[in-house]
């Protein structure tokens, strides 16, 4: 069952009966939210998410994580979604104060409130997916998200024309920094004189802003968009399709959002990966450490679906390229270019 309120609640039920609801900072628009906890035996697990756990992305799969969690490890669990920035600090304060043994903070703008309440609660385990963090009590999941950007980027160079390639995403932060490199990364590889513009929009759920932006890479020449939003992802995808260029899905397999448009999509099962680090947890094998995790996992990381329009060769290469990436064929060592600290191609 699940509530809704007019201002933001943590609401607890058990299995047959209602709990206390602590009353969190009110929210600033009439959005609502449906922090929601169910019963289990003694470890408790909460997320907290920053968008809609209906926005079938990021934060779906994070819900999704705690659901598996749950159901792997009989946990009690908690979520609290649209979490915005300025209630990150409390958000996790009160999931803390309630007992909660392990919280994941659900994107790399939590990091500085992790840092701050992590502080005050030694006992309980802070991880933040797509975080940079690592102390006593913090951990970072990461996906190697420069690894599934090589291979759309090879996608995204065999099938433009215009050989301009467009990135956007809704905020710039090392996850996105790490995606957008790797894209480039794998478009050079194919044509090093390719262009690839990227764009950050500062909101990852504003369908207005999205399909501006994306109707305006078109209009620059931009055939294959490769976007990382949450709410807004469809509208990219759709405007791409309604233009007669091409697109990637990000995170959730978005084949069937624009199938004319969906080239393929960088599928990542946060949800086996938010599991696994709450089992580790659960086993007190948890460390303070950035745990990363690429293609090796191939059940986490991996090409989705392609679309109809993606040539048999274009496809097989990529999957060769994904193996060899796997095999360590292909490695991605830390460099520096024009100054800056990054990751660059090596071959075996």
């Amino acid at each position: 069952m699940t509530l809704y309120f007019p201002r933001r609640k943590f609401v607890l039920y058990g299995s047959a009966t209602f709990a206390t609801s602590l009353l969190l900072k009110a929210c600033k628009s009439n959005q609502s939210t449906t922090p929601t906890v169910s019963s289990g035996e003694g470890f408790k697990i909460a997320i907290a998410l920053p968008g809609a756990i209906s926005d079938k992305a990021w934060n779906q799969s994070g819900y999704e994580g705690l659901t598996l969690a749950k159901q792997k490890l009989g946990a009690e669990v908690a979520y609290l979604e649209q979490v915005a920035q300025a209630d990150q600090t409390e958000a996790l304060t009160d999931f803390a104060r309630k007992g909660y043994n392990l919280i994941f903070a659900h994107g790399g703008q939590f990091d500085a409130a992790i840092e701050q309440v992590a502080a005050q609660f030694p006992n309980t385990f802070f991880v933040g997916v797509n975080g940079n963090n690592k102390g006593e009590n913090i951990a970072s999941l990461r996906i190697d998200h420069l690894q599934g950007g090589y291979l759309c980027g090879i996608i995204g160079a065999a099938m433009t024309k215009s050989n301009k390639l467009a990135y956007i995403a809704g905020q710039e932060f090392p996850a996105t920094q790490e995606e957008v490199r790797g894209f480039q990364l794998g478009a050079k590889s194919v044509k090093p004189n390719i262009q690839i513009t990227s764009t950050f929009l500062g909101d990852w759920n504003d369908v207005a802003k999205a399909k501006e932006a994306t109707l305006a890479l078109i209009s620059s020449g931009a055939d294959v968009i490769y976007q990382w939003l949450d709410s807004a992802s469809p509208a990219v995808l759709q405007a791409a399709s309604d233009k007669g260029v091409y697109a990637f899905g990000n995170t959730k397999d978005q084949l069937d959002v624009a199938p004319k448009a969906v080239l393929t999509s960088a599928v990542k099962r946060l949800d086996i990966a938010i599991a696994y680090l709450a089992e580790l947890a659960k086993q007190k094998q948890l460390k303070g450490q950035i745990y990363s995790i690429g293609l090796e996992r191939k059940d986490i990381l991996y090409l989705g679906q392609f679309g109809s329009a993606v040539p048999q060769t274009v496809k097989q290469n990529a999957l060769k390229v994904q193996q060899e990436i796997v095999d360590k064929k292909i490695i991605f060592e830390n460099c520096q270019e024009a100054g800056k600290n990054t990751r660059c191609v090596k071959k075996a």
